[in-house]
């Protein structure tokens, strides 16, 4: 909402102090009042054409163009100071204001046909090797500007076109761990697209460039979030040109991601480090973050908005019905041998060696994350070579009642990330029953990603103050997984994504390093890869 009141004050602003501009300039001052057709005369007097208005109809490239427009009106009054385009572009009313009531301010004529006409002249005097007329057009000209001044522009116009071209249409992200190993390694580099499922706009209003949520994990001033909460902007999406599906690859938000703990190896969400009993003596610092500044998660989307589910042993059913499986599927598996294994060979397989864990009490044996062909490749390494999978659903080392969602020893017990569920994935539109059970599952949903007030009082429901027996959902939610289905902390851990937290669509692998670092040498053949490898 403040936003909406800053966006209504400019434009109001604009306006009003619009008015002295255009009558100084010739121009009727009531068209400043008139949408369009200010546009349209603002354009005029700065020495732009009519039709070049129509560009701030454009989403994105409007910010650019009114920016222009700005700097280019207080130009053609005889403002040309670095100072003054900087007010122009962050609140132009007040320089405009400015002007309009400044007796001395006068229009100059519109700016761009002026800087055409000194560079023809320019042209001309050095052709013709005119020194007088030379040294009379650097003497009197007033678009000079210092070297400083230059390179400053030049470096605010890379940041500024650099930090919307970001937010807006491409963002490049790394691959940081092997939860998508075999399809996407750790040390590729991405290229998501944000409007391919719907561009969100930003929400957070105030935030340093190029950075998403923090300077850095370490202590010490720069240990710090990189944003102010306030003001904000409520949700909006725009139409994307395709619909989020089955088994594709999707960026998002990290849906726990609101609370936070940070320490200097990773970031944990506030829930999970509750949940150790270890940490519970520990002090330590929640960060709250709001949608757009959750932590960025890539995973393969297996199920969306009023699906069910159900694993068991590691395969995947979606209505009953076996899923297809990513063709890189990896689980764990324990490789045992009587010789030395060769990890140069398996690394050149594809296999995250830099991942491996070894038993210390056996060292011919160790445990690697393979799909299906790297299984057969270590296989054929020599015939004393035994490869089994690790079963994480094995009794002899249960997995804790809480760990997966929901995350509750009533609901969740006895579940693993091998045999899940059975769960529904909720749908904008669809109606559940609210009883203990449902709630285990949906009450995060109802009160934090739907911002609905709830409360259980006497044994009854209350969502908002009204007293209700069902809920009925306000937007879809998805199903996210690893490919790397025992190395993956995915919705089996943490639960439903939002639609409101879709980012992108991972559209290209622009660059790959080996195991995340230059030092171990460069990926040649992932480099250019495209979604449908992925």
């Amino acid at each position: 909402m403040s936003i909406l009141i800053f966006l209504i004050l400019l434009y109001v602003g604009n306006s009003f102090t619009l008015t002295k501009l255009f009558e100084k300039a010739g121009v009727d001052p009531k068209k400043a009042w008139i949408p369009g057709v200010a546009a349209v005369e603002w354009c005029k007097i700065v020495g732009r054409k009519p039709v070049y208005a129509l560009w701030l109809l454009v989403p994105v490239v409007n910010f650019f163009i009114y920016a222009g427009l700005c700097i280019d009106m207080i130009r053609s009054f005889g403002k040309h100071g670095f100072w003054e385009s900087v007010v122009a572009v962050i609140f132009a009313p007040l320089p405009f204001y400015q002007i309009g009531n400044d007796p001395n301010a006068k229009y100059a004529g519109p700016v761009l046909e002026q800087e055409k006409e000194y560079h023809l002249q320019y042209v001309e005097a050095v052709e013709k090797k005119d020194k007088l007329a030379l040294k009379k057009l650097e003497t009197n000209n007033p678009f000079r500007k210092s070297a400083l001044r230059e390179w400053a522009e030049a470096v605010i116009f890379a940041v500024f076109a650099a930090a919307f071209i970001r937010m807006f249409i491409f963002e490049a992200y790394v691959i940081p761990t092997p939860s998508m190993e075999g399809t996407l390694k750790v040390g590729d580099f991405l290229f998501v697209s944000k409007p391919s499922y719907g561009l969100r706009l930003p929400m957070t209003v105030i935030q340093f460039p190029l950075i998403h949520n923090r300077f850095s994990n370490e202590k010490g001033m720069l240990g710090r979030e990189s944003y102010l909460e306030s003001p904000s902007v409520p949700y909006t999406r725009l139409p994307g040109w395709e619909s989020l599906e089955r088994n594709k690859p999707v960026v998002f938000n990290l849906p726990v991601g609101d609370s936070v703990i940070v320490t200097p190896d990773r970031i944990w969400d506030v829930y999970q480090w509750r949940r150790d009993p270890r940490n519970a003596a520990k002090k330590v610092e929640v960060v709250s973050r709001p949608i757009d500044k959750k932590d960025h998660y890539i995973k393969r989307c297996v199920a969306v908005a009023g699906d069910s589910i159900v694993i068991r042993g590691g395969q995947l059913y979606i209505n009953g019905q076996a899923a297809a499986n990513p063709e890189h599927m990896q689980f764990m598996y324990q490789v045992t041998t009587k010789t030395p294994l060769d990890y140069k060979k398996i690394a050149d397989w594809g296999v995250a060696v830099g991942e491996l864990m070894g038993n210390a009490r056996n060292p011919n044996q160790a445990f690697f994350s393979l799909d299906a062909q790297q299984v057969e490749k270590i296989k054929s390494l020599s015939p004393d070579v035994t490869v089994q999978r690790v079963s994480m659903s094995n009794p002899e080392r249960p997995t804790p009642p809480t760990y997966v969602f929901p995350n509750d020893a009533k609901v969740s017990g006895g579940w693993s990330v091998d045999d899940y569920g059975p769960i529904f994935i909720p749908k904008a539109g669809a109606t559940v029953e609210l009883n203990e059970r449902s709630l285990v599952f949906y009450r995060r949903l109802i009160e934090v990603y739907e911002k609905n007030e709830f409360k259980i009082a006497g044994g009854k429901y209350y969502v908002n103050g009204q007293e209700t027996t069902t809920y009925t959902f306000k937007q879809n939610y998805y199903w996210m997984m690893g490919d790397n289905r025992h190395n993956s902390e995915d919705s089996r851990i943490w639960g439903y994504v939002p639609a409101d937290h879709i980012v992108g669509k991972p559209v290209l692998v622009w660059f790959s390093t080996k195991s995340g670092s230059i030092r171990n040498g460069i990926n040649w053949d992932r480099i250019f890869l495209l979604p449908g490898n992925m």
